[in-house]
């Protein structure tokens, strides 16, 4: 027969078990940290998790479990020519521009400039007639600007 427990009794036994939890988490965190920085070859370069954006997973990056950042060999999704996308550059568009860390390079350099101009373009073309919406907007009368 299974003996009942107090209140109290169990929320000090749920305690217990989180510390425990949280012990056993920190030390897989410092067993974790130390064999990725041995094990990382000379061209490598280390992840900073703590300047990465929130990425609102359960499932963690490949580089961040690995702890360092690694050439990935990609093929342009314009042109169709073969690109590397540098350990350096992965830890800039990551940690220091704040890109999403399930992103990767898809374009060269000559197709991401000619993408960029292309949206420059595009822009410039639609900013006058924004213009006018907005001046249209601005002279009409205010019984039609309150809508509910």
């Amino acid at each position: 027969m299974k003996a009942f427990k107090s209140g109290k009794q169990r929320r000090v036994e749920l305690l217990a078990a989180r510390e425990r939890r949280r012990q056993r988490r920190s030390r897989q965190a410092k067993a974790d940290a130390s064999p990725a920085v041995k094990r990382c070859p000379a061209a490598c370069v280390p992840v900073d998790p703590a300047r990465l954006q929130p990425y609102n997973s359960y499932d963690v990056p490949d580089f961040v479990w690995r702890g360092y950042y690694v050439d990935l060999a990609f093929r342009c999704r314009d042109c169709g020519a073969e690109g590397v996308w540098t350990a350096e550059r992965q830890r800039w568009w990551y940690e220091l521009a704040g890109g999403d860390v399930y992103t990767t390079a898809c374009r060269c350099a000559p197709c991401r400039a000619k993408a960029r101009q292309r949206k420059t373009e595009a822009r410039q073309r639609s900013l006058p007639g924004w213009l006018d919406k907005q001046a249209a907007r601005a002279g009409s009368s205010p019984a039609m600007s309150t809508r509910c």
